[in-house]
């Protein structure tokens, strides 16, 4: 059996952020990562957490994550509309994240 080469997984340098991702600290005090993705690539129908309606395909929005997750944040990631991730410390969420 052949050896990989190079260094695992586990023990290559985290990578920096892509340029369109952001951090940023939310009103609870908590950080989180978001992500804009642009019309052209959303492919798929989400429900906004903020407002309960649907984020249809073509529509920008954002992809929001706890920054305690890392990129492996897999199901406890988020689609927003842009204004609702915005104004979120204004107004109560209409879904519990679970």
């Amino acid at each position: 059996m052949a050896r990989r080469s190079g260094p695992s997984r586990r023990q290559q340098p985290v990578r920096p952020l892509p340029l369109q991702q952001r951090v940023e600290t939310g009103p609870d005090g908590y950080e989180y990562v978001v992500l804009p993705i642009a019309g052209s690539r959303a492919v798929k129908v989400y429900r906004c957490p903020g407002c309960d309606h649907e984020i249809r395909c073509g529509i920008a929005h954002v992809v929001v994550w706890s920054a305690d997750f890392g990129e492996a944040a897999g199901d406890d990631r988020r689609h927003w509309h842009t204004p609702c991730w915005t104004n979120r410390a204004t107004r109560s969420p209409t879904r519990k994240w679970s």
